[in-house]
């Protein structure tokens, strides 16, 4: 509990909705004719954002009418792509309850409520049933979860039969110290950074049959690249990830940025089969 309340506190903001809206009114959005790509900017809280989100659908495979667990759900920006887009229904959870007042908000004002909904919980105590889903996926959440055997066996057990389970997350590839604070940590405390042979280990001992496995630290390095080069350019602009970080938003996003270019880490999509 100690490192859960240590990372939901990492987390939080105290008036995250009201400096989204603000945000998005100075980028000149009518916020009563918002879309779910106005809000990508902001609510994609992952290396490559929303590129790196339908980079992964490719290969996740989502079809309309899909019961589909978002696993660390964040702000929603995932699950309302799914939503939109796939015609999936779609159930977060979150250990932050300002990030989900917040996904519940912004799926009302983009007109998705009726199939988005998210709570606040525990990944690793699911509050669902047996079998309540057809697919899962979380996005840049084990690096926060130190007892990732735990997690991978509560979504194998809220998973139907042959569902899918995809994850995109910073995993290592090399040993070395990381630098703190990153997007996900303010120190080691609360990071729990692993290699994929591990995550493929504890999957398999959950009852998962990985099928794909992608290193997408080039990808990664393309997008830091495409940031520069249009903050060279324009400047920062009101909607961003720099909202959702805070005032150390600059130094976290180096941090990480380094330690990929380094070769010491890098995000890596896994996608994976529930076992009959």
């Amino acid at each position: 509990m100690e490192v859960e309340q240590a990372v939901a506190l990492h987390y939080a903001h105290g008036s995250l909705e009201e400096t989204i809206l603000d945000a998005l009114t100075a980028a000149g959005k009518d916020l009563n004719r918002l879309t779910p790509k106005d809000l990508a900017p902001v609510d994609e809280f992952h290396v490559g954002g929303r590129p790196a989100t339908i980079a992964f659908a490719q290969e996740f495979g989502p079809r309309p009418g899909m019961r589909l667990l978002d696993v660390g759900c964040g702000l929603g920006g995932a699950a309302r792509y799914f939503a939109h887009e796939h015609g999936c229904r779609v159930t977060g959870i979150d250990l932050s309850e300002e990030y989900v007042n917040v996904a519940n908000a912004l799926a009302a004002r983009v007109g998705l409520d009726a199939r988005v909904s998210c709570e606040q919980g525990s990944v690793l105590a699911l509050p669902f049933e047996p079998e309540s889903f057809d697919g899962a996926y979380m996005f840049h959440v084990g690096m926060n979860v130190e007892d990732k055997s735990r997690l991978f066996a509560e979504v194998r057990r809220v998973l139907a039969p042959s569902g899918l389970f995809g994850i995109y997350d910073i995993m290592r590839l090399a040993p070395g110290e990381l630098s703190f604070p990153v997007p996900w940590a303010s120190g080691p405390e609360s990071s729990f950074v692993a290699d994929a042979a591990s995550y493929r280990r504890w999957l398999e001992a959950a009852g998962f049959e990985v099928l794909k496995e992608r290193d997408r630290r080039d990808f990664a390095l393309e997008v830091f690249a495409q940031m520069r080069a249009r903050g060279a350019a324009a400047g920062p602009g009101p909607l961003g990830l720099h909202i959702v970080m805070g005032a150390s938003a600059g130094q976290k996003v180096k941090n990480m940025i380094g330690d990929i270019s380094a070769g010491l880490i890098a995000p890596t999509e896994m996608i994976c089969r529930a076992a009959k």
